[in-house]
């Protein structure tokens, strides 16, 4: 019984996605999130252009409220609206610009590359756009684009890794966008952090003290090393001489 209500609850909230993203397509849609309250429930619409959601006077966010109630059983939504702060870096906006780029007749080419500078540029660490469908004649075909470092399989590209999926329908067909963006801030599992080597100096008092040495201080440590070392070399030569011409004194 558990599981059934697991599964009717993501479809609901896969069924009110598809609806926030057919109403909201003009408004920068990028994405949602549902919160169950004491109050109610409370559904984020993030979006690129939040005064187009709002509408004037607030009329769309009241159609919304209401349709969210009527039809999709939704207990007292509250619905708030937030700026995506940077819409290069949320997929989902991005492949609808893609969309549109493709509809109004731009060779799928050039708009891959151009969404991955645009991508890139935001600070993204690795971005894969794939475009399937009849992009080239009239056989379907599959074209991916990737830069960057971006993880495709295990655990950490499932958290990790952020995706948007866009439709749009040209003349010889229907062509699916799938894009995939790596944020900048994401710390993989595998990363190593090496901390700068310490040296421990002990005072006269007995007190131990470590100090970081960074990386010109440990340079001139090593250069002061080679220098003892030839220094050594230059003594041991010196003896070295001076005992051969021993001998050969005796010896004479």
């Amino acid at each position: 019984m558990i599981e059934k209500d697991f599964v009717t609850e993501g479809l609901r909230r896969t069924r009110i996605d598809e609806y926030l993203e057919k109403e909201l397509e003009r408004a920068g849609y990028g994405g949602m999130d549902v919160q169950i309250t004491p109050l109610g429930t409370m559904v984020v619409v993030y979006a690129e252009r939040p005064g187009m959601v709002i509408g004037r006077g607030g009329k769309n966010v009241r159609s919304i409220t209401n349709t969210l109630k009527n039809e999709f059983g939704l207990d007292n939504p509250q619905i708030e609206v937030k700026e995506v702060a940077v819409p290069e870096l949320n997929p989902k906006i991005m492949a609808y610009k893609i969309a549109n780029m493709l509809q109004r007749g731009m060779h799928f080419r050039r708009v891959a590359y151009s969404t991955i500078r645009r991508i890139m540029g935001a600070g993204a660490q690795g971005v894969e756009v794939t475009i399937s469908g009849k992009i080239r004649g009239s056989r379907s075909a599959v074209a991916k684009f990737v830069e960057g470092y971006i993880k495709k399989c295990g655990e950490p590209s499932i958290r990790l890794v952020e995706e948007g999926f866009a439709t749009v329908q040209l003349k010889p067909g229907v062509l699916g966008i799938y894009v995939r963006i790596m944020p900048p801030e994401t710390v993989l599992p595998d990363s190593v952090e090496i901390l700068p080597p310490k040296m421990i100096i002990e005072e006269d008092d007995g007190e131990v003290i470590e100090e970081e040495i960074d990386v010109e201080t440990e340079e001139i440590i090593e250069e002061e090393v080679i220098e003892e070392i030839e220094d050594l070399e230059e003594l041991e030569e010196v003896v070295e001489e001076e005992a051969t011409e021993e001998v050969e004194e005796d010896d004479s």
